[in-house]
């Protein structure tokens, strides 16, 4: 259609062009320098010009034209490109997720060497390689996709993984330092500064940091969870002022952990040991015994059972062994404690005729067969074959376990060895003979899992 109009226009120009040259046929001067002119008959300049028009307008299409078909040819190629590109990329992905690890890296280098500044091609190749380990590359891919996206909060989430399990924690702490500048209240920085923290037991840093999380409006139940892992904070942060001997601010910290936590049994054990360690064993005695009528757990016995007997009060424990059995007259697990004590108080007797009772009941500890063969020896039974029996352990001491992982110790400690959870070691309960199930401590409940925290530990 544009084209027709051209023409229509240009016939017209050059049927006027020949009427007025009819009426003006007396040729005209034409200046074409300072010292050239020329005479032109007015229709010939007419033609001259429409021609020169016309060579100028299809020189300016022949260009657009051609500009044209290399854009096109260019997007062409690009769009051809980047399906290629798209379709490395999404059969890498796949590759990956089937753990075809050898296949998703050739296809993501494939990608990378179309497309250098392929962000998603960057963080897959670089989980891979974090994946198998290699934290370098790893480090260096997800380096270059922070460098192309700043401030896009998944990458540096995924480089301080990836610093984190190179074990490079300094700079971890510093990436998620970048994500809580463009997200102050980020939950999954914050928690992982801590975790962070409660690796490298700098307890003071990770206490800081969950005061925050539990300011950053957490559902209930994860709220909770939290709650019981300050309460762990706490305890620990008490127990270096221990160490250090400020038995003061250790007292307030684990009074602050039962705060949050009734039932915290390592924060009552250390309350208890901070007063013992002033000298006030009374106060101390008092405090878990109360602890053991609020908890119900077994530690609580034990841990009197040896302060009394320091102090030289055997009868006070005889008392609360008594009291407690009154209550659950048909616990075995208390029988057996105030035997073992009996025993340890040669009171033969006495402990013979209530261990004598407990025919019926299976002792994962073993202490109560070997304490009989030994009443057996004084009663005069063959000493031999006793004393074959009674080996060199040593009875008195409880079996504990672990009820978050099944973890066997006979040495207590606010944290289990094991899997690093607080809260969690209980007296392993005795049981019937003949059942098989498997115990675990009745006297606490697991608590939250601390992924990462490796489990060191001291005895409070």
């Amino acid at each position: 259609m544009k084209f027709f109009f051209w023409l229509l226009t240009v016939i017209v120009a050059i049927l006027a062009g020949i009427y007025f040259s009819g009426l003006n046929p007396d040729p005209i001067k034409l200046r074409l320098s300072r010292n050239y002119t020329t005479e032109i008959i007015p229709i010939h300049l007419l033609l001259v010009c429409i021609g020169a028009g016309a060579i100028a307008v299809l020189m300016l299409l022949g260009v657009r034209e051609v500009r044209g078909i290399i854009l096109n040819w260019r997007s062409t190629r690009r769009r051809k490109r980047e399906e290629k590109v798209h379709g490395y990329y999404v059969d890498g992905a796949l590759a990956s997720l089937s753990r075809r690890t050898g296949e998703a890296i050739s296809l993501l280098q494939k990608v990378l060497a179309l497309e250098p500044n392929h962000t998603r091609a960057l963080m897959s190749l670089g989980n891979i390689f974090r994946r198998e380990k290699h934290y370098t590359e790893a480090i260096r891919l997800h380096r270059k996709a922070r460098q192309l996206e700043e401030g896009n909060l998944e990458v540096l989430l995924t480089l301080a993984r990836d610093l984190e399990e190179a074990k490079r924690f300094e700079e971890a702490l510093q990436t998620l330092e970048e994500v809580l500048r463009v997200d102050g209240t980020n939950p999954t920085a914050l928690y992982r500064i801590r975790d962070i923290h409660m690796r490298t037991e700098k307890w003071a840093a990770a206490h800081a940091v969950q005061e925050k999380l539990l300011k950053a409006g957490l559902p209930d139940r994860e709220l909770r969870m939290e709650i019981q892992r300050m309460a762990g904070l706490k305890y620990e942060i008490g127990r270096e002022y221990m160490e250090r001997g400020e038995r003061e601010h250790a007292r307030r910290y684990f009074k602050d952990a039962i705060k949050l936590e009734k039932t915290f049994l390592p924060a009552r054990v250390g309350f208890g040991e901070t007063l013992i360690g002033e000298g006030k064993l009374r106060e101390a005695a008092e405090m878990w015994e109360k602890s053991y009528l609020k908890t119900g757990n077994s530690i609580f016995l034990y841990r009197l059972e040896n302060l009394y007997l320091e102090i030289g009060e055997p009868g006070e424990m005889i008392r609360i062994y008594q009291q407690a059995l009154t209550r659950q007259s048909h616990d075995a697990q208390l029988k057996m404690a105030l035997g073992k004590l009996y025993y340890r108080l040669e009171m033969v007797d006495d402990a013979f005729e209530l261990l004598s009772t407990l025919d019926s009941v299976h002792d994962p500890t073993g202490d109560v067969s070997k304490i009989m063969a030994s009443l057996y020896i004084r009663k005069g039974n063959t000493e031999a074959a006793l004393m074959e029996v009674l080996g060199d352990s040593r009875p008195g001491l409880p079996l504990l376990n672990c009820a978050a992982c099944d973890y066997h110790t006979r040495e207590w400690s606010g944290r289990c060895p094991a899997c690093g959870r607080w809260n969690t070691l209980a007296v392993m309960a005795p049981r019937a003979a003949g059942d098989h199930s498997p115990t675990k401590g009745s006297d606490l409940s697991p608590t939250s899992s601390y992924p990462g925290v490796p489990a060191p530990f001291e005895i409070v």
